[in-house]
């Protein structure tokens, strides 16, 4: 799994011009399954991500999680993050899970990061979506798993 983490001051996802996630400050997260990605890359995500210490304390020094500072997560599914663009113009993304095992891991790994006590809204798996985010810092992280170690 690939994870883009965003720390926005607020961020909302809509579909059909109706928004169907939105949070204030907190992280957005960009979420694509490679075809190899497994339970345990999604739960040990889930995790570290739940346990990131990417928020300032009264020093300004990074040094604060999510849930010390009370915020949330908005979390959209995003195939195009295992795209290969070595060749030609077009992207590849045969390294993309199928949308039965992605969506599968994508609802896992939501899971995990509610039974981390973090809040968590979503966007609409396999829909068109418009993300509107307000970058906090601005502060962007990949995080990847995969336990094949490819």
């Amino acid at each position: 799994m690939k994870i883009i983490l965003q720390k926005v001051k607020k961020a909302s996802v809509s579909v059909d011009n109706k928004v169907v996630g939105s949070i204030d400050k907190g992280y957005c997260l960009l979420v694509g399954v490679h075809k190899e990605s497994t339970e345990e890359d999604a739960k040990y995500l889930a995790k570290k991500i739940a346990q990131a210490r990417l928020f300032e304390d009264k020093n300004d020094k990074i040094n604060l999680s999510l849930k010390d500072v009370g915020g949330s997560i908005l979390s959209v599914s995003q195939f195009t993050l295992y795209a290969d663009t070595k060749k030609g113009n077009r992207p590849s993304f045969t390294s993309a899970a199928g949308a039965e095992k992605a969506n599968e891991l994508y609802e896992k790994f939501n899971k995990f990061l509610r039974e981390e006590g973090v809040t968590v809204e979503t966007g609409i798996f396999q829909t068109m979506m418009e993300v509107n985010i307000v970058n906090d810092g601005p502060v962007t992280i990949v995080y990847e798993k995969l336990t094949t170690g490819k």
